[in-house]
């Protein structure tokens, strides 16, 4: 009998049927710690659940297959009639549904909501990242709208529901409603007070037509959008202001909602971003006139922390990916997982990812409790969390699929998916100047988020000296304004290690927050992952961070 000449040896299993939640240590032990008591076993049921699908062969299949297969826009049907819709793969719908029905749009009608909704966002999207987007927009709309109750009366019920309701009909007529943003231009990008988007008063006293364009709108299949545009009102004296635009009107036409074009994006490919056109487009005014961006900043807050959220789920899926090869795949003698320069590597990488979930989990704590004094604290740690977490996916990323090898490089492996998402949440909701420069203005002009901050941060003093002398550096770098602007990420990047520090050196355990503050904080760290103190107890970081046993 020939002998086989194909034999297939030392290749790591796949990374499946495990429960996304449970093997997530850092994840576990924030719900733990933020969520009150009488809610933990529910929440754990509901979390582990939902890890259980996220872990699944059938919905890493689904995740897959929306990734593959873009959606597609149909601009008119076959007599001709315009009628802008967008098709998606099933995948992405039973993607979208199982979020929906997970309560990822329904923080702010639970209790505990923003804590348990942070933690399952951060494990769906997992699956797919593409998903997160319309979740994230639907779910951040709620405040918005509250500061008209009529509106928030008759949309957020539809927005909080757990029914994934498709299809292009009256929200009316809907069990559950999505939401959709449109703020950025071809000419202004961040700067939205640019915008030409012009909106005339029509008779009905809080409605409007809109003319103009928007250069980025995602998830144009939603069943309503909020847009910024240029009011032109002869007694409230116009200016940027808000809007909410229903897809489908309450008489069951469709608004004026022209979509040129989808964009061909690097990542996020299962999930639609678009050109859209208004041409007398029926409009309500949300808020007053001329304060759009008053108006929508509470959405624009609850979707950067969606950023944190999603970059934290990114950097956890590449990190228990390359734990998983490495604890199978053996090299030169050995498992590559018990390699010290391995184990560096591996180490670094864990550490990074835990400082994103520890920190993640802690503002949507302070989303939860509302108080005045985390409020002030998230004005300020929302976009230096934005600012950090989101930059540091990429490198995560691109280290992680390194340490799959070739085949880190090859699609079917999953890491090439994962680093072509990884530079996203950078850029959404403002990129990493325009979060630089919104904590100068947080720093200059609102020093209660700064008290509250170092409040935060004060809590941990005394228990690493590195942290401590952080700490110390930091003020004298606050102290000295000249040229701050030039800086400003470099003090953005100081304010996020040292949160992150003071999160760790609290909460996670010594090992872990050890190697932290001494390469983070402590400077005896080098510029690639993988140069932390050999000294340190890096079995066990790698350890806690292994996604199954």
């Amino acid at each position: 009998m020939a002998a086989s000449t194909h034999t297939v040896t030392n290749q790591a299993p796949p990374l499946v049927g495990y429960d996304v939640f449970a093997a997530d240590r850092a994840l576990v032990e924030a719900v733990e710690r933020h969520l009150d008591p009488a809610l933990l076993d529910e929440a754990r049921t509901e979390l582990s659940g939902l890890g259980l699908s996220a872990g699944s062969a059938q919905v890493q299949e689904w995740g897959a297959l929306a990734n593959e297969n873009p959606p597609k826009l149909r601009t008119h049907d076959r007599w001709g009639n315009r009628i802008d819709e967008v098709e998606f793969h099933p995948s992405w719908h039973r993607l979208l549904g199982k979020g929906v029905s997970a309560g990822l749009t329904a923080a702010w009608s639970r209790p505990g909501g923003h804590v348990r909704r942070a933690a399952g966002f951060v494990i769906w999207t997992q699956a797919e990242a593409g998903n997160g987007c319309p979740l994230s927009m639907t779910h951040a709309a709620v405040p918005a709208l509250r500061t008209d109750p009529a509106l928030a009366a008759e949309w957020e019920p539809r927005l909080t529901s757990m029914v994934y309701d498709q299809g292009m009909r009256p929200a009316a007529q809907k069990a559950g409603a999505l939401f959709g943003m449109g703020m950025t231009e071809k000419q202004g990008g961040s700067d939205v007070r640019a915008n030409t988007t012009a909106a005339r008063p029509l008779a009905e006293d809080g409605t409007y037509e809109l003319t103009g364009h928007k250069w980025f709108c995602s998830a144009p299949m939603s069943d309503g959008f909020l847009v910024l545009a240029q009011a032109a009102s002869a007694t409230d004296g116009g200016g940027l202001t808000c809007f909410l635009v229903p897809r489908v009107l309450e008489d069951g036409t469709r608004n004026v909602f022209r979509v040129q074009r989808l964009k061909d994006k690097l990542g996020n490919r299962s999930n639609a971003s678009s050109e859209v056109e208004f041409d007398g487009t029926w409009a309500r005014r949300v808020g007053d006139e001329g304060r759009g961006v008053r108006t929508i900043i509470e959405m624009v807050a609850a979707t950067r922390l969606d950023c944190v959220l999603g970059s934290a789920s990114l950097m956890r899926q590449a990190v228990a990916q390359a734990i998983h090869h490495c604890t199978y795949r053996e090299a030169f003698g050995g498992k590559l997982v018990d390699k010290p320069l391995m184990r560096n590597v591996l180490a670094d990488l864990a550490l990074e990812s835990e400082a994103a979930t520890t920190l993640a989990l802690r503002l949507a704590a302070a989303y939860d409790d509302g108080g005045e004094q985390e409020r002030a604290f998230l004005r300020l740690a929302v976009p230096v969390a934005k600012y950090w977490v989101t930059k540091r996916c990429t490198p995560v990323a691109a280290e992680a699929l390194e340490c799959l090898g070739g085949n880190g490089y090859v699609e079917e492996f999953g890491l090439a998916r994962l680093l072509r998402e990884s530079p996203l949440n950078s850029i959404w909701e403002g990129a990493g100047n325009v979060q630089a420069l919104d904590v100068l203005r947080a720093l200059q002009r609102e020093p209660q988020a700064l008290n509250a901050y170092l409040q935060e941060v004060g809590r941990a003093r005394g228990a690493d000296h590195r942290l401590d002398g952080a700490i110390k550096g930091l003020l004298t770098e606050l102290a000295d304004l000249e040229g701050i602007e030039g800086r400003a990420r470099r003090v953005v990047e100081r304010l996020a290690l040292v949160l992150q520090g003071a999160l760790l050196v609290r909460y996670a355990p010594p090992e872990v927050a050890d190697a932290f503050c001494a390469s983070r904080l402590g400077g005896d760290w080098g510029t690639a992952f993988g140069t932390l103190p050999h000294s340190l107890d890096l079995a066990t970081v790698v350890e806690r961070a292994r996604p199954v046993a």
